[in-house]
């Protein structure tokens, strides 16, 4: 029976499936944890900074060298069942560097927290900042956010219309947004394996999918994927973006070749590569070598 874009169950489960692009997962992994352990170990830092009253409400903050510097907020990956900021800071020596602040974001996760909760959590995550992030060389008013996989799927989710007055932020709280790799249409996920963790109804797919809710007010957009991911994964991207420019807002696709779904986010590290540059152009960053 066909479930989705004329995908039967089966079909779904090859395309959704990330980790079955990449055999070397478990290293790719193993260099997240190092690398973000070096960040912490080398860059100054403020860990596990509390935005809620849950144990797994904390961000770690990189603030820049100087104040009123542009903020990298950014949410991990891991189908919203897997890793958390610990595995997420590896981007931190290159963005501090360029002078900006980075903060990283820790949410609860599936199956012992409801996508709905997840949404609840990185959204006061970012009220917290726009409250706060002053106090660590950060600019509320220049508040840029990114994340990968699972991550970009809430990033598109803080990108939705309809929730800034309930948590006390300006529609315009970001200024401008970065997801990798994101899912922006749910409806298929409750016919995949992904639904074994994510329990997900078609009402829950439906009123969390960021293509179904875009925003009143956008803002500059830079959207990649890697190049090995499936063509499911390409297309949420492709078709999000195209949304997102139909409603007459900015946004730009850039290629990373040689990438696929997990190993992009390490480039992120890399003052040169074309995505860092991408967003350094999108936060008014120096592009100059680092």
């Amino acid at each position: 029976m066909k479930r989705y874009r004329n995908f039967d169950e089966a079909e779904l489960d090859v395309q959704y499936n990330a980790r079955a692009t990449t055999p070397n997962i478990l290293d790719i992994l193993t260099q997240y944890a190092e690398q973000s352990a070096h960040a912490r170990a080398t860059v100054p830092c403020v860990l596990d900074v509390a935005y809620g009253d849950h144990p797994d409400e904390t961000l770690d903050i990189f603030p820049a060298p100087q104040p009123g510097a542009p903020v990298f907020f950014f949410v991990h990956g891991g189908y919203w069942r897997a890793l958390n900021k610990s595995d997420s800071s590896n981007m931190a020596p290159a963005f501090t560097k360029a002078g900006a602040t980075v903060v990283t974001v820790n949410y609860s996760l599936a199956p012992g927290a409801s996508l709905d909760t997840i949404v609840d959590q990185t959204r006061r995550a970012l009220a917290w900042v726009h409250r706060h992030i002053g106090e660590h060389h950060g600019d509320a008013r220049r508040i840029h956010i990114c994340g990968s996989s699972a991550g970009g799927h809430l990033v598109g989710m803080l990108l939705a219309q309809g929730w800034h007055a309930e948590y006390g932020v300006p529609e315009d709280v970001v200024a401008g947004a970065a997801p990798l790799s994101g899912l922006f249409d749910l409806t298929p996920i409750p016919f995949t394996h992904i639904n074994e963790w994510m329990k997900l109804s078609a009402d829950d797919a439906q009123r969390n999918s960021p293509f179904f809710h875009l925003p009143v007010r956008g803002c500059p957009l830079v959207v990649s994927y890697g190049e090995t991911e499936t063509p499911e994964f390409k297309r949420q991207t492709d078709d999000y973006l195209a949304a997102w420019r139909a409603k007459g807002y900015t946004g730009e696709y850039i290629p990373m070749p040689g990438t696929n779904h997990f190993d992009i986010v390490l480039t992120l590290n890399d003052a040169q590569s074309p995505l860092t540059q991408a967003i350094f152009r999108q936060m008014g960053l120096p592009r100059e070598a680092t």
